[in-house]
């Protein structure tokens, strides 16, 4: 089952980033079940330096910390953010003196992908009005 990531799972990440789980190392298949993603994608993630699982072997072990990272990369992406910025966002939550400059950055950033949901959403909902109006005339024709 995909799990939601909201702005509260935001808030919980930043808050809480050693949540209480019943499992403590998770293997590949079970993040990419458990988040609704493929196995390829976790790779990718790794691949690009922003997931970083401990291996037995070639079995990639990924903890609660790798979990809580996934979350917030996969939040991240839903919201619109490029892997620079995702990266940006990690060194960030991953810092242990997180500077307030830091901080205001990345506001600044989710401030900026805030705006652009809304445009993006006013555009989409012009979209929907005109694609109603034309519903509206080919009905009236027919």
């Amino acid at each position: 089952m995909q799990q939601q990531l909201s702005a509260e799972g935001l808030k919980a990440l930043v808050n809480d980033a050693h949540e209480i789980h019943d499992q403590e190392v998770f293997r590949i298949g079970d993040l990419a079940k458990e988040f609704g993603v493929t196995l390829r994608a976790l790779r990718f993630y790794e691949d690009r330096g922003l997931l970083e699982p401990k291996r037995s072997g070639s079995t990639r072990l990924y903890s609660l910390e790798d979990r809580q990272r996934l979350k917030l990369i996969l939040l991240s992406k839903r919201v619109g953010f490029s892997l620079v910025e995702i990266q940006e966002i990690l060194s960030v939550h991953d810092s242990k003196n997180v500077t307030k400059d830091s901080i205001a950055n990345i506001l600044t950033k989710f401030q900026g992908q805030v705006s652009v949901l809304n445009e993006q959403k006013l555009e989409t909902d012009r979209a929907l009005l005109e694609l109603s109006d034309a519903i509206s005339y080919l009905e009236d024709m027919s």
